[in-house]
């Protein structure tokens, strides 16, 4: 699953990710060219503190977790952008029911705001309550049905259930909006509690992704992970007229000859 917080954390390289949300930060314009009088070189002017949001983004950016969540909680308690930051950070602490609660705390100060409701459905995928998490995504694209990450989500959650042809139907809807999501790796993401034949068959749906996207060398790498954890081999893949483009591939070529030797 996608947090989509660019800002703070590295992605994590892991095979099938739900994708956290943050709550998109203003946009900042170009500063003013200064027209007022300068200070005298060598004078100084006193710098405000930071701000406990400030503060807290800064050592979420450090993966200081903990202490990003007491920065956090010195803030205004009616901030709905707080809470689903904090949210974040027990999430990445694995602490899903703190989580839970800040994000429920969220979602009451903004009931509409579709990253809280993503960042809901991660959790409950977390705790495999399946049933919850999709009707989180589905509560989250009623007031967004363009949102490319929540429907990215959403298809690996329809893939953990076996769902296999909904998931691709939603993943080819999510790559229609955004052709390099499967691409975005920017964003703090949580590992998918799937077994390893589930996350084989996240890893296959998601090579079918990247070929349409024309990541030929990313799709390689989903299906050499999906065949390694036996959700299909060599020879099905060779017939899958989905991976047709992938032919003359060095990379797929060598995949192909390696498993034919094995």
């Amino acid at each position: 699953m996608v947090l989509d917080e660019r800002r703070w954390l590295p992605a994590k390289a892991i095979c099938a990710a739900l994708f956290v949300a943050s709550l998109a930060s203003t946009a900042q314009t170009p500063p003013s060219p200064i027209t007022t009088a300068q200070p005298a070189i060598g004078s100084t002017l006193p710098v405000p503190p930071p701000t406990p949001e400030a503060l807290g983004d800064s050592l979420m950016a450090h993966r200081r977790y903990q202490a990003a969540i007491e920065a956090y909680k010195q803030g205004p308690t009616d901030s709905a952008v707080l809470w689903n930051k904090m949210g974040i950070a027990y999430q990445m602490m694995f602490n899903l029911q703190d989580a839970l609660r800040c994000y429920k705390s969220s979602l009451r100060l903004d009931p509409k705001s579709v990253n809280v409701l993503n960042n809901l459905g991660t959790i409950y995928d977390s705790m495999k309550q399946y049933k919850l998490s999709v009707k989180m995504y589905r509560k989250a694209l009623k007031i967004d049905p363009k949102s490319a990450l929540v429907l990215k989500n959403l298809g690996t959650d329809l893939l953990a259930q076996h769902q296999y042809k909904k998931g691709w139907e939603v993943y080819k809807d999510a790559l229609a909006i955004d052709p390099q999501i499967f691409d975005r790796n920017n964003g703090p993401r949580i590992e998918n509690p799937a077994s390893v034949q589930d996350r084989g068959a996240m890893n296959f749906y998601m090579a079918k992704g990247c070929v349409r996207a024309g990541k030929n060398e990313r799709a390689v790498e989903y299906l050499r992970m999906a065949i390694n954890e036996g959700f299909t081999n060599a020879k099905k893949v060779a017939a899958d007229q989905e991976f047709a483009g992938l032919r003359g591939v060095p990379a797929f070529d060598q995949l192909l000859a390696e498993q034919k030797t094995q």
